[in-house]
């Protein structure tokens, strides 16, 4: 498919042959920084949000979640951080507590 491209674009001008070099260059080098470094699970940060409406009803799970919960602190001069981290039995739990933005998925806070 990719030579039938390559051959109706080049068909169509002989000035075309730089932006065909560019566009598989690119397409290459973009597979191989994909491929090269790929972090573990454990050590990604995702972020998820809460989405409303927030839940009112969770089960009784233990998948731990680190939430981020606002801790109600405002400073006029930094830092002061208004968030803590606090660990959540699961997902929906985290999500139930209104002060909570959102959560990592994975484990416990540490």
């Amino acid at each position: 498919m990719i030579y039938r491209y390559a051959k109706n674009f080049l068909n169509q001008s002989p000035l075309n042959m730089p932006k065909l070099v560019s566009f598989i260059l690119l397409g290459l080098l973009s597979v191989a920084c994909q491929s090269g470094s790929k972090t573990p699970p454990h050590l990604t940060t995702l972020n998820i949000e809460c989405k409303k409406p927030r839940p009112e009803v969770c089960t009784e799970e233990y998948l731990p979640v680190c939430a981020k919960k606002d801790n109600g602190i405002r400073c006029v001069k930094a830092p002061c951080p208004s968030t803590d981290d606090v660990t959540f039995a699961n997902a929906c739990s985290a999500c139930a507590d209104p002060k909570v933005y959102g959560y990592t998925p994975g484990g416990e806070c540490k």
